[in-house]
């Protein structure tokens, strides 16, 4: 029996799983690790860490799985995006903590650089919006920031890389500085149109291009394992950015395709096809996959805080002990409170992209409780994706003669949840799918490597196998789901300008 073992390195925990000839889970291993929150609003992680953890969890998948390095066909990788780190090329001895994608500190720098009229350039090279979500401002922090970055940097002494970059490196021994056209184009570096990193922000940036990765396909040669790691060396051919990784494991192959992630963060992602579709509405437009030279378009929405309220009910305000128990409290929930949560802990995302706005709860009373609060967290995850869904449906009426399909496809830990879904359904006034599998996003990179090996089918095989667990649809009224969604604008205009 041969296998693909895919890595998912995410934002709190790394995560190996191994696939068999049919696709199927036979055994995974998960591995937390810490943040780190030097000042407000930055968030850091060790990058030895991000290392270890995913060595260990390789090495405990494939124990549990009882497969030897000579069944395992290829390697696939999806990796938290944006995430930053920049290291020594003859060492590979990092010069500073990995800077997370969440982290906000070039938030400043973002500012100056959009009052000197350069997000136009930005947005029409890269497709996305100046924010210090992206990559490109934390590398130039790092440079002007840690002592003697920017000469060893300029010396061609350093390189750059997000998560995927970092795990290839540590994986093949130091041999292939590489990532994926998904990766590349979340640095705000990339030229998604041309294919090649732009020479022009790079120079506005002060970026050296020789601290950038080889950019490739997402199914594609990116080296193999050091010997010592499995036992022989083990093709890597699949990188996909956590995201991009979850619609492809969700099978959204076609224009208007629609998916939506709840990890950490939420994201949503539409297909767009050969068509990379300008937002008027302040969602991203990037590359949704890469083969075989051909990349193809996706807008994207991001929100910040999805799956992490539920941690900050379990560690800021202590009502839950574990994430399981905010159904049932959600449920518990008195239906006359009108709690709203706006929970803008590290800013507001897509489609409002503010950056120092901070979270608020609206139409508190003395009989506001954890009931209340679990179910305003829960609905803020679906009024959030709601706001990226009609931006969405706008950018595609004016951007493509097709309009989206009429349901979402779900995937991702909070997916689990039936009050969050129906809710979802609900308040977007549209089906809700969730798959069998949820693990998209670990398909995915399993999918793109076991297609490479030729041991997966193709795209129209895969796509026939998506597997429907439930469908929810929805039941709100559509003049109550108009008008609470209307409430929760006015506690988002309220959060913006507070």
């Amino acid at each position: 029996m041969r296998h693909i073992l895919a890595i998912d390195q995410g934002t709190t925990s790394s995560r190996a799983i191994l696939f068999d000839e049919q696709m199927r889970v036979t055994a995974s291993a998960q591995e937390e690790f810490p943040q780190y929150f030097p000042s407000s609003g930055w968030v850091e992680h060790d990058p030895s860490d991000l290392w270890s953890t995913t060595a260990a969890t390789c090495r405990a998948a494939v124990e549990k799985g009882r497969a030897g390095g000579a069944e395992i066909a290829a390697i696939g990788i999806t990796n938290q995006r944006e995430t930053t780190l920049v290291w020594d090329r003859t060492t590979g001895q990092p010069v500073y903590n990995a800077i997370v994608w969440q982290d906000r500190r070039t938030a400043e720098m973002c500012r100056r650089l959009r009052d000197e009229a350069f997000e136009d350039t930005v947005t029409d090279r890269t497709g996305l919006l100046l924010d210090p979500y992206f990559s490109a401002t934390k590398i130039k922090w790092i440079l002007d920031n840690v002592e003697g970055a920017r000469a060893r940097a300029e010396a061609g002494d350093l390189i750059f890389g997000t998560v995927d970059s970092w795990l290839v490196w540590n994986l093949t021994g130091g041999r292939v500085h590489a990532t994926d056209a998904t990766n590349a184009a979340r640095t705000m570096l990339y030229d998604i149109h041309k294919g090649r990193w732009s020479t022009t922000i790079c120079a506005r940036l002060g970026i050296p291009a020789s601290m950038l990765p080889e950019v490739h396909d997402c199914a594609a040669d990116f080296g193999d394992t050091r010997p010592d790691l499995f036992g022989r060396p083990i093709p890597i051919l699949g990188i996909a950015g956590d995201q991009q990784a979850a619609a492809v494991g969700q099978a959204c192959f076609q224009p208007g395709m629609l998916k939506s992630t709840y990890g950490t963060g939420c994201f949503a992602l539409i297909n767009t096809g050969d068509v990379a579709v300008r937002s008027r509405h302040r969602l991203l437009t990037t590359i949704a996959y890469q083969l075989e030279g051909r990349p193809t378009y996706a807008l994207e929405g991001s929100i910040f805080i999805a799956g992490a309220v539920v941690q900050w009910l379990r560690d800021g305000l202590k009502v839950i002990r574990h994430a399981e128990e905010t159904q049932g409290l959600a449920e518990t929930a008195d239906p006359d409170q009108k709690l709203i949560l706006v929970p803008a802990f590290t800013g507001l995302g897509a489609p409002y992209w503010n950056a120092e706005c901070r979270g608020a709860v609206f139409g508190l009373t003395r009989a506001s409780g954890p009931a209340e609060f679990a179910r305003a967290a829960l609905e803020s995850v679906g009024f959030q994706t709601r706001d990226l869904l009609d931006a969405m449906r706008a950018d595609m009426a004016q951007g493509m003669s097709e309009t989206p399909v009429a349901s979402l496809r779900v995937d991702g830990g909070m997916s689990h949840s039936d009050f969050a879904m129906q809710f979802l359904s609900d308040i977007i006034g549209a089906p809700v799918d969730r798959p069998k599998v949820v693990e998209t996003t670990a398909m995915g990179a399993a999918w793109l490597a076991g297609a490479r090996a030729g041991l997966y089918p193709d795209q129209a095989a895969f796509a026939a196998d998506w597997a429907l667990d439930r469908r929810f649809e929805a039941a709100m009224p559509a003049e109550r789901r108009e008008a609470r969604h209307a409430a929760w604008l006015r506690a988002v205009t309220a959060t913006l300008s507070a």
